[in-house]
């Protein structure tokens, strides 16, 4: 589809579907066309439209966090904006939220209690309510909110769409108006986890300016396991969920094995004790120091939850919030624990599906029930990947979560992948690639070097012929690769991993002797990392060029007796 066409269709579908509570700014038509003129359409984000809440910065929108008060124009979008419009997104315009990004319901608003996409009578979730809801009703390709507390995730789940909440930093913050300035997330929402994937990965990186941004790690995990191992709550830690929604839950961790998926039970109510803090402890004061000060002014347009949560997280001491914090560091090893031998931790997104009524009837009690499996994440510094699980028996949407360790997030997406039926996009491209040619083939006895260390398969591959192969004799077998001259030897089989910088120091360290690591040459002209032994150890062998790889030699030769 051209970019004019799809913009048109965009703005065809905000007329058709006439949802003014959604846009905060909407810009026009002629300004978004004018836009994709300037788009070079070889960017990856080439004409994708985004809504992005109106707590995050685009340069020359007002950004209002849902107060009209509070309104001010930036000059410059928040890093994670410019980096999507710089790769060729276009911004639609901003949309509505809970305001200051305080709730989960998309009903705290003076610009309207935003809907949800399919059923008017329902919450949209919050408070990224209207970021998601632009997407849901097919007017936005990617939508982008902030998650504290659930934010990204909740919405998300009512819609059937994917939300990724990366670990804290990886996407920075610079030019969004905090809401916890220690626990908020910018997030992505999309229909696919494809759309997903490629929306954050251009948004990550670090940013100077960002004193709270990180960068991938050394030893930053790039795959799931071969055979992933899952965790899951005990029955008593799903109280909360609505009969239909623990219906879902059950029917997709049901389906966890048809999608090679192992999984466990595990007790997950320490996590569940500390989500708590986020509202109930000394940690909501970090809400009152970002706009507690405005806030008492009494503008006309506060929201009265808001005002009140927001007010009273005044109260707590120092010290109740010094406690808070040693609970949290206390917290993260319980985690830490828990999750070892698991890929991740799959949960519900939330616990039911409101109307708008039962929220204005209730406002503080629903909110709080809907952030029971959200709510710990940030605090204990984890990422998590929002997907569709089984629908409910009426056919309502339901979402889950893959809930990883923080910089696990590779992880959480392929994992979510395997949920979802669909190939694994690479979130985390960081790396070094590896060619292994013998033991460490799949299916070889030292394979599992690889996997531990959370190398990412990419694909089978062959060396140029200047490389000879030779079986060293060893104990367990194991070949040796040898550069000759171009045209000296033969293509020889491999394939080809990336592993993180840390896992290739560790794996170096422990090659024995006569192996080694250098540059390889493939067959398609690229130069990477790999296998090779000494010439006198390879002059003691038997070659095996011939056979054009280990794994070929092997199925031709007995083994040893």
């Amino acid at each position: 589809m051209q970019l004019h066409d799809r913009i048109r269709q965009a703005y065809e579908r905000i007329a058709e579907v006439d949802r003014p509570e959604v846009w905060i700014t909407l810009r026009s038509e002629a300004d978004v066309l004018a836009d994709a003129d300037l788009v070079d359409a070889s960017l990856p984000l080439a004409g994708m439209l985004v809504a992005v809440k109106d707590n995050v910065d685009v340069a020359g929108l007002p950004t209002t966090a849902a107060c009209p008060e509070f309104s001010y124009v930036p000059e410059v979008s928040a890093t994670a904006v410019a980096r999507l419009v710089e790769q060729g997104a276009l911004v639609l315009g901003k949309t509505n939220l809970d305001q200051f990004a305080t709730g989960l319901v998309g009903t705290r608003s003076p610009y309207g209690a935003v809907r949800c996409a399919w059923d008017p009578e329902r919450v949209s979730g919050g408070s990224s309510s209207g970021s998601a809801v632009a997407v849901a009703l097919g007017i936005a390709d990617i939508g982008i909110g902030t998650d504290t507390a659930g934010s990204g995730r909740v919405p998300a789940s009512f819609h059937g769409l994917v939300g990724i909440k990366t670990t804290l930093g990886i996407v920075p913050t610079t030019g969004v108006v905090p809401a916890c300035v220690d626990y908020d997330c910018v997030t992505v929402m999309a229909t696919d986890l494809d759309t997903a994937t490629l929306a954050t990965r251009v948004m990550a990186g670090f940013d100077d300016a960002d004193p709270r941004s990180r960068s991938w790690p050394a030893d930053v995990r790039l795959a799931a396991s071969p055979s992933p191992r899952v965790a899951v709550p005990r029955a008593e830690d799903l109280a909360a969920l609505s009969p239909e929604y623990r219906d879902a839950f059950d029917r997709t961790v049901a389906g966890l094995r048809v999608r090679g998926i192992e999984y466990d039970t595990v007790d997950i109510s320490s996590l569940l004790d500390i989500a708590t803090l986020l509202y109930d402890g000394a940690i909501v004061a970090q809400r009152y120091s970002a706009v507690g000060e405005f806030l008492d002014s009494n503008p006309a347009s506060a929201d009265a939850t808001v005002a009140r949560i927001v007010s009273g997280a005044a109260e707590p001491s120092a010290h109740r919030y010094v406690d808070d914090l040693s609970t949290i560091a206390a917290g993260k090893r319980i985690a830490v624990g828990l999750l070892d031998g698991y890929d991740g931790l799959l949960l519900p997104t939330t616990t039911e599906h409101p109307t708008i009524a039962a929220v204005q009837a209730d406002p503080l009690a629903v909110n709080r029930r809907m952030g029971t499996f959200t709510n710990f994440c940030n605090l204990l510094d984890m990422a998590a990947v929002a997907v569709p699980g089984e629908s409910t028996g009426a056919g309502d949407p339901f979402g889950v979560m893959v809930v990883v360790p923080g910089f696990h997030d590779q992880v959480a997406v392929d994992l979510a992948a395997a949920l979802t039926s669909a190939p694994a996009p690479v979130l985390v491209a960081d790396g070094i690639d590896v060619l292994v040619v013998g033991a460490h083939l799949k299916g070889f006895p030292v394979h599992h070097q690889l996997t531990d260390r959370g190398a990412r398969f990419l694909g089978d591959v062959l060396t140029s012929d200047a490389y000879r192969l030779v079986d060293l004799g060893t104990t367990p077998p194991k070949p040796g690769l040898v550069r000759h001259t171009s045209g000296a030897g033969a293509a020889i089989a491999g394939e080809l991993y990336r592993m993180s910088a840390a896992g290739v120091g560790t794996f170096l360290a422990g090659l024995p002797v006569p192996m080694g690591l250098t540059s390889v040459e493939l067959s398609d002209g690229r130069w990477v990392t790999g296998f090779c032994c000494s010439y006198e150890a390879a002059g003691a062998g038997v070659d095996i060029t011939k056979f054009g790889g280990w794994r070929a030699y092997r199925e031709r030769t007995p083994a040893p007796v």
